[in-house]
């Protein structure tokens, strides 16, 4: 059975809907899922699979304060991983999400599949698009 963490960042609760939808997807597949903010992670090395959610925040980019400083800690550890990303935006066209999967590239981090991105609340088709990101790693 894979070990899944599915890792987030949340300021409104939409990203939060999003990943309890990547753990439902992942759960349903098989797989022993760890649902954690930011904030509890510390490692990720027990993990088969890991998925990030984080919204778009300032000028199109990542949450500073916490998912930040967790991601650069975790980072190292990823390659090799089955890595997906997740998240919500406001405004614009979601270019935070390609800046960061150009950064997963950079740094060797494979992703899983595509990357999913819901404009404010995630409707039927965003929450959908999770469960099966879940799936997908599980």
């Amino acid at each position: 059975m894979s070990k899944v963490a599915v890792i987030y960042w949340s300021g409104t609760g939409n990203t939060e809907a999003m990943a309890n939808a990547v753990a439902e997807g992942a759960k349903e597949a098989g797989a022993e899922v760890s649902l954690l903010t930011c904030s509890e992670v510390t490692s990720v090395d027990a993990f088969d699979a890991v998925a990030l959610g984080c919204p778009a925040m300032g000028s199109e980019e990542l949450e500073e304060g916490e998912f930040q400083p967790m991601l650069e800690s975790i980072e190292p550890a990823l390659p090799g991983k089955k890595v997906v990303l997740f998240g919500s935006y406001d405004w614009g066209t979601g270019e935070w999400l390609e800046n960061w999967e150009g950064r997963c590239s950079e740094k060797g981090i494979q992703l899983a599949a595509e990357s999913v991105k819901a404009n404010n609340a995630p409707d039927d088709d965003a929450l959908a698009a999770c469960k099966k990101l879940g799936a997908a790693i599980a």
